[in-house]
């Protein structure tokens, strides 16, 4: 069997909220823990606080603004190189938000025939609200969404004051997610080593 269909999947770990005092990184962390304990898995965290990308995209033809390649070999690489995504994401205004948005409309390829993953957290709806709209983007990019989600409802009373959850359940569903985004990220990578994935 060749290596690269032994070695362990690249998740990267899209954080989409960039927003001044968000619950982003609780949430994210603790996912890390779940991907931490996988002999299967290998996460990159591209939290786009960190990563920001353009706002202003050149016109059809034209080379994009000055400092844009820039930006966007801090994510564009890391995104390229992935097996499988877990992008996490809070609802705002029942929808996900601008800077997640941003980051998936200047990449193209770099999702195509990958498997993807949905972390939401926020009020009552738990941002399951902004996974559905989601599912329907990344539809449209080639990208394949995995249907187990874990949602935090009221997420800021599901976790302690050390960022542990409260909730085993939630614990128990990251393991099903996890399970299955593995399950399509082997099968799509094994598949496209067979023959090369046509958008």
């Amino acid at each position: 069997m060749p290596a690269a269909a032994t070695a362990p999947l690249r998740v990267a770990v899209v954080v989409g909220s960039t927003r001044e005092g968000r619950f982003a990184p609780v949430v994210t962390r603790w996912l890390g823990h779940h991907l931490a304990e996988r002999d299967d898995m290998r996460a990159d965290v591209v939290d786009l606080a960190e990563t920001p990308l353009p706002t202003v995209f050149p016109a059809f033809g034209q080379q994009p603004p000055p400092g844009t390649e820039e930006q966007l070999a801090l994510v564009t690489p890391r995104l390229a190189a992935a097996d499988a995504f877990v992008i996490v994401t809070p609802e705002y205004n029942h929808s996900f938000p601008a800077s997640l948005k941003n980051a998936i409309d200047w990449h193209g390829e770099q999702w195509h025939g990958k498997p993807v993953a949905f972390v939401s957290y926020g009020g009552l709806s738990g941002g399951l609200r902004a996974v559905e709209q989601l599912r329907v983007v990344m539809a449209e990019l080639n990208a394949t969404t995995i249907r187990s989600t874990v949602s935090f409802h009221d997420a800021w009373s599901r976790f302690d004051e050390d960022g542990r959850c409260k909730d085993p359940g939630a614990d128990t569903a990251a393991k099903t997610l996890l399970d299955q985004l593995a399950w399509w990220a082997h099968a799509l990578r094994d598949a496209k080593a067979v023959r090369p994935y046509v958008a």
